[in-house]
């Protein structure tokens, strides 16, 4: 049995029709090609991967993925959260790609495919990656490691509940996708068919979801980044709590769909306002390099600069299609001007601010975000 999916009252259509609104319009704003853009979706694909494995206790910075996932190898950052980094990010980079399969289906052999992406490199007799577990998995609480917060079905119910799942995900269910997507997300995570990773495959499987009603690009549609903020993170515990300590799908669960609505809605505001800031902040430097004896394709390092707090060669470098020997000219020449300061050396430098960086787009970048309350009082 399933948690069966609660009626929407007046104040959650309402904020789903903002949502679907923002959506749509952030739809509009992206179809026409723009490197600021481009640079947004490698960013937002990093910031997720980064927000929810870090929801998992491995933590690496939103840039420091951005920067793994562009090749680099020389990134401080342990072996362990390296290898759950690139996981994730294979993973993720497979479901984008998933979005507008014509004839695609959800299937026990594509979940588990998923998980082995996930935790292939964890494999082992005990936990298998790929399979369904074989005996009992616990969440702890946060604060006491021997107090079981939440205790899964029975692994011998496992198969004939991921059973119902595949047949729930492939049914014409007349349901909003969002709400749907949501839906299998709370489904997936309390039958917790693996004997780890079942956080993140379901935060991924509402991704997935999300991509596939074809209204965003997936790169756009993830609510992890908002998930993995501290206080987001803490509420998500507290409303998977607030669902039993063991599994009980004969309940409402209509405070989960609630928060899941403004998940999708401050993302949503959040991914517009950072898209309105990259441009503003492309133009300002955009300017800048006119007035500047130098080429105007160094306005992406700077760009990244200024967002990210830094850029290393080779991100410039894929950026522009450059070579080796260009990118390295050209902040060799940003670095001499002052424009950047070269911090670390060889393989592992990078660029940052340097005393001639102009201030404006600085100041554009470095100005926080309000964000509304979806639901008000």
């Amino acid at each position: 049995m399933l948690f069966p999916t609660p009626s929407l009252d007046s104040a959650d259509q309402k904020v789903l029709e903002e949502v679907e609104q923002m959506r749509h319009e952030l739809r509009c704003q992206v179809r026409t090609p723009a490197k600021w853009t481009d640079g947004l979706r490698k960013f937002l694909t990093a910031d997720a991967v980064a927000a929810s494995n870090s929801i998992e206790g491995f933590r690496v910075s939103t840039v420091d993925v951005a920067d793994l996932m562009e090749g680099e190898h020389d990134v401080e950052v342990s072996d362990e959260d390296r290898a759950e980094t690139l996981a994730y990010q294979r993973m993720t980079t497979y479901i984008q790609t998933l979005h507008d399969v014509a004839d695609f289906s959800y299937s026990k052999g594509l979940l588990n495919g998923l998980h082995w992406m996930l935790q292939g490199h964890r494999h082992t007799a005990r936990k298998p990656a790929g399979q369904w577990r074989r005996g009992p998995v616990y969440v702890t609480d946060a604060r006491d490691p021997g107090i079981a917060a939440y205790t899964a079905p029975d692994e011998s119910e496992v198969p004939a509940l991921m059973s119902e799942l595949v047949a729930w995900l492939n049914s014409d269910e007349e349901v909003h996708p969002l709400v749907r997507a949501a839906m299998a997300h709370l489904h997936l995570v309390s039958i917790h068919p693996w004997a780890d990773g079942n956080g993140r495959i379901s935060r991924s499987l509402q991704t997935l979801m999300i991509a596939r009603e074809g209204v965003l690009a997936p790169e756009f549609s993830s609510i992890e980044a908002w998930l993995g903020r501290p206080g987001n993170t803490w509420e998500y515990y507290k409303e998977l709590g607030a669902r039993g300590a063991t599994y009980l799908p004969d309940q409402d669960v209509h405070s989960w769909v609630r928060f899941n609505l403004t998940a999708y809605h401050q993302q949503a505001q959040t991914v517009q306002a950072r898209l309105a800031r990259s441009a503003r902040v492309w133009t300002a430097l955009a300017d800048f390099v006119a007035s500047e004896p130098f080429d105007e394709r160094v306005v992406s390092a700077l760009h990244e600069v200024a967002m990210a707090g830094r850029v290393r060669r080779l991100r410039y470098e894929n950026a522009e299609a450059l070579t080796t020997q260009q990118a390295q000219r050209d902040l060799r020449e940003l670095v001499a001007a002052g424009v950047l300061t070269s911090v670390g050396r060889t393989r592992s430098r990078y660029y940052t601010p340097g005393p001639r960086f102009p201030d404006p787009p600085l100041t554009l970048a470095n100005t926080p975000i309000i964000l509304s309350p979806p639901y008000q009082p």
